[in-house]
């Protein structure tokens, strides 16, 4: 779709938050008159006066990466940019750690996109994340996320040895899938890790790791715990000996820097704040009340969907309630009021 001077005027309608750090929100919604252009917008006018610098130098390595791979097919559109943030359109598609491509001709265009992509001169930075690469309706590649991404105006060394580490990374995502579709050469690159690269988990690694898990409140998880072991008996108990308490499901997100919180969905009318009065110490994280949890055919609590609220997996989400329409209703205000927006998951 193109993007004419009325669509980049049209007012932003937010529907989703899909993510929230110190640096950005990112939204997903539609543009009023356009209901069938879904977009999402960084939403940057709202960060704190100190993040601001950094926030809007991410936001202008996106903003010149995707200007300049307009019209590549399976690229972003930029819509606009002003004082709130950039908007630019959504694209359709399934995460590859869901899609889990075994197609050779999704791995074929996805060479194709990174080779037009450094015509352009761009080169992504950033798709060794699984999450930014997506299969489309029609099973096509398409990347996403473009806030580490460079534009080189210059082919020079450094030029090609980031194009080549995103031709490696690809490979990686194909290791990781399609193990049997790599040939000989693809399997040699991918033991070759370029010397910037090297240079990188060694030193600016641990930098970038203190500014995202310390600065920006992201996490993996590294060195969990049983949570729900370990605090959830005498929580549980404490918060059903109320009467208007009815059920109480637990689960477990990545804390800033390290650790596991605990996130309680509790069945009730109570207010949060009383809430927070029942439950003994140590308190979970989060706690949000529920006017009713959704419960299969046989009256079990859907644990493994409000482990994914509790850990902001969105996009695994949207796949489940493919599989089981009848979900969507009652998760839509779970979802809408859900607390944690950050994109980290734990590892075991």
């Amino acid at each position: 779709m193109q993007v004419t001077p009325d669509i980049a005027k049209a007012r932003f309608l937010p529907q989703t938050v899909h993510k929230r750090d110190i640096f950005s929100e990112t939204i997903s919604g539609t543009l009023e008159g356009y209901p069938d252009f879904p977009v999402v917008l960084r939403k940057l006018d709202t960060v704190p006066v100190y993040a601001k610098p950094i926030a809007w130098a991410l936001a202008r390595k996106e903003i010149k990466g995707l200007r300049a791979v307009q019209g590549i097919e399976g690229c972003p559109i930029l819509v606009r940019v002003d004082k709130t943030g950039l908007l630019r359109s959504w694209t359709k598609g399934t995460p590859l750690q869901l899609a889990k491509p075994t197609d050779p001709a999704w791995y074929r265009d996805a060479k194709r996109l990174l080779r037009e992509m450094r015509r352009a001169g761009v080169t992504h930075n950033d798709i060794a994340k699984p999450q930014n690469w997506l299969m489309t309706p029609d099973g096509r590649a398409a990347v996403i996320d473009f806030q580490l991404a460079s534009r080189h105006r210059r082919r020079g060394k450094l030029f090609r040895v980031m194009a080549r580490e995103d031709l490696r990374h690809l490979l990686k995502q194909k290791r990781a899938y399609a193990p049997q579709l790599l040939t000989p050469s693809e399997t040699r690159m991918l033991t070759q890790k370029a010397l910037p690269s090297r240079i990188w988990m060694a030193t600016g690694k641990r930098f970038y790791n203190f500014i995202t898990r310390r600065l920006m409140n992201w996490s993996d998880g590294e060195g969990t715990e049983d949570r729900i072991e370990r605090d959830g008996p005498a929580l549980r108990s404490a918060l059903m000996a109320h009467p208007q308490v009815t059920e109480v499901a637990l689960c477990t997100y990545a804390l800033p820097a390290k650790g596991v919180g605990l996130y309680a969905f509790v069945e009730t009318s109570l207010p949060l704040a009383e809430l927070e009065t029942l439950c003994p110490t140590p308190r979970p994280e989060l706690i949000q009340p529920v006017e009713t949890l959704p419960r299969d055919s046989n009256g079990s609590l859907r644990m493994e969907a409000l482990t994914l609220i509790a850990t902001n997996r969105l996009d695994e989400l949207e796949e489940l309630q493919k599989q089981d329409p009848e979900l969507r209703a009652p998760f839509k205000p779970i979802i809408a009021e859900r607390l944690n927006l950050t994109d980290r998951v734990l590892r075991s």
